[in-house]
């Protein structure tokens, strides 16, 4: 989106996407005369930011999986490994992570949501520490590129303040969501925070409706992009109820943060030096604020307390689970993490996997536990 510069006459130029400043009549201003050109000071209201939090969070992300790869160290705890010229950075095998990244042992490790020590042990924390994690390089480019599409975007209309807030609260939104669903299993990664981002944008566009032109082609192909996105996620190891959640904690979060003053006069862009103009909004722009804000705070608190007794929602929702995977012919959504018992008799280690009863003998001196799961896995596939 360019750049634009205040007008050095009367009329005042046009932004190519979302703020459309009307036409000043100079007659109507103070202190201007046709003779005289005029000095406009671009209004605070509709400063354009210089993005840097946005890429700043993308960078962070890429450090973190990094510095999971290296405690990893896939050749020192694994039978076998993928590229493994990387050295300690090579990846986990295929069968136990087929997005080229560590192992599941180190992502818990590193602060992954697990239920389990968040209802437990009290590490409340892995609520936030979850979105920094990603599970391979895949997962990891997917999202930062969106997150840098999207993100950047929003920065630059509104400030590193709200961005950043609507970022991290929509990610822990998305994590409380998918606790409450998905319990067996951990979690990791910034999609919540992406699809938080995503319904901050739909809410932006709808609260501030008049300062758009070509409205209904942007809301529908919004409205496409987030339906494809949230479609993916019915497929099987995808954590779709971190996606739904960040989405409907942004969205509610784009009512609140990314209001802007709706009435036409308020609309122009650059004003004289010294003149004052009182920031209105509309009636139902502060109706959704009221209302988001109340469901936002009620929502998140319902949530925690549910979560914090060890609630389980699917108890009380038994179709909710075909949000986040429809079984087809093609896939099954049993996504129950291998179990298996072991036992070790000199260098003879015996596996037997719990959840299809399969057993056998490999023959390792003091294995690590992460090539006992390694192994497990590989089983009970």
């Amino acid at each position: 989106m360019a750049e634009e510069t205040p007008p050095s006459g009367i009329n005042s130029r046009k932004n190519a996407n979302l703020i459309h400043p009307v036409e000043v009549d100079a007659a109507a201003l103070p202190y201007s005369t046709s003779a005289t050109p005029v000095e406009y000071n671009e209004m605070k209201k509709f400063k354009r930011w210089f993005p840097w939090l946005i890429p700043l969070f993308v960078v962070a992300n890429i450090a973190v999986f990094v510095i999971t790869m290296y405690v990893n160290n896939c050749p020192k705890n694994s039978t076998s490994c993928i590229a493994t010229f990387l050295g300690r950075f090579s990846f986990q095998p295929f069968k136990e992570n087929p997005l080229l990244g560590p192992s599941s042992l180190t992502l818990q490790k590193m602060g992954a949501l697990d239920v389990d020590r968040v209802v437990h042990r009290h590490q409340g924390w892995r609520l936030i520490s979850c979105m920094w994690l990603h599970g391979g390089v895949f997962h990891v480019l997917a999202n930062m590129l969106g997150i840098l599409v999207i993100g950047i975007r929003l920065e630059q209309e509104f400030g590193f303040v709200l961005i950043g807030l609507l970022f991290v609260i929509s990610g822990f939104g998305g994590s409380l969501l998918s606790a409450l669903f998905i319990q067996s299993n951990i979690s990791v990664g910034a999609s919540g925070a992406l699809f938080g981002l995503l319904g901050g944008m739909l809410s932006e566009l709808i609260t501030n409706w008049s300062m758009y032109d070509n409205k209904l082609p942007a809301l529908i192909t919004l409205v496409v992009i987030i339906v494809i996105n949230l479609a993916v996620g019915i497929l099987p190891h995808v954590d779709n109820f971190a996606h739904i959640g960040g989405f409907i904690t942004g969205f509610l979060l784009g009512f609140v943060f990314l209001i802007r003053p709706q009435f036409g006069w308020v609309r122009q862009r650059y004003a004289l030096p010294g003149y004052s103009m009182k920031l209105k909004f509309k009636k139902y722009q502060c109706i959704l604020f009221v209302l988001s804000l109340i469901l936002l705070i009620a929502g998140i608190s319902v949530g925690l307390v549910a979560l914090l007794r060890g609630v389980d929602a699917n108890d009380h929702c038994s179709w909710c689970h075909y949000l986040s995977c429809v079984p087809t012919s093609k896939w099954s959504c049993n996504t129950e993490p291998a179990s298996c018992l072991s036992s070790q008799l000199g260098n003879q280690l015996n596996i037997t996997c719990s959840n299809n009863g399969k057993s056998d003998i490999y023959f390792m001196e003091d294995p690590s536990n992460s090539q006992i799961q390694e192994l497990c896995i590989q089983l009970c596939s």
